[in-house]
């Protein structure tokens, strides 16, 4: 699909914010894909199901601190209403994800939260991709769709690994209340399983840079 940008000829490539972001939502599904295929190897689910957790923890809070404001700044009402619906879509699924973190990994209502979070995710990127940002990228054109990338994937390096559904999420309470809550959680995520990076690297070998 079209990201409803045009690209000046003579300018020089970069990933606008939108393939970024598709970039992030096929990774996503990679990893939801390679828990499922994991169904009775618990240790596997488990590197699994903290992968997928900490991915959409951080690109949620990413779109949330770079990209939902800008569509407040860029489109006006209809930004505004775009990004309302956008954050409560995020609500809903962290409210999820914090749920699970008491629950056995691979157990009954695990499996039952996880499947609801991404079934709702899954509508939720279809928006974003085919409707929200195709028309924000279309109002601020390409040399900005390509900063804010940038920005956006500089943020995510500084977010925490585990929802955090009480946090604030509209400005400019989020940007504090998500970061500092970054140590801890990755002091606590230092002792979780995680994929190894060739485990990653084979979970997404088919997902190909978006531009």
């Amino acid at each position: 699909m079209s990201s409803g940008i045009s690209v000046p000829a003579s300018q020089s490539q970069g990933q606008t914010l939108l393939a970024a972001i598709k970039q992030d939502h096929r990774e996503i599904e990679a990893y939801w894909n390679k828990y499922q295929q994991a169904s009775g190897d618990l240790d596997a689910q488990t590197r699994w199901a903290n992968q997928l957790t900490w991915e959409i923890a951080r690109h949620s809070i990413g779109e949330e601190l770079v990209v939902y404001p800008l569509l407040e700044e860029a489109m006006g009402e209809k930004g505004h209403q775009m990004a309302e619906h956008d954050r409560a879509d995020h609500q809903v699924v962290k409210n999820g994800l914090k749920k699970m973190e008491s629950l056995k990994v691979g157990s009954a209502e695990f499996n039952q939260i996880l499947s609801t979070i991404m079934s709702e995710l899954m509508e939720h990127i279809k928006t974003e991709e085919e409707q929200d940002f195709p028309q924000l990228e279309s109002a601020i054109g390409y040399e900005k769709s390509v900063n804010v990338a940038k920005s956006f994937e500089r943020t995510k390096h500084f977010v925490p690994t585990r929802s955090h559904p009480s946090a604030p999420n509209k400005p400019p309470f989020e940007t504090l209340a998500g970061l500092l809550a970054a140590p801890l959680d990755k002091l606590r995520d230092a002792f979780s399983k995680f994929p190894s990076e060739q485990e990653k690297q084979q979970a997404t070998a088919g997902i190909h840079p978006i531009n």
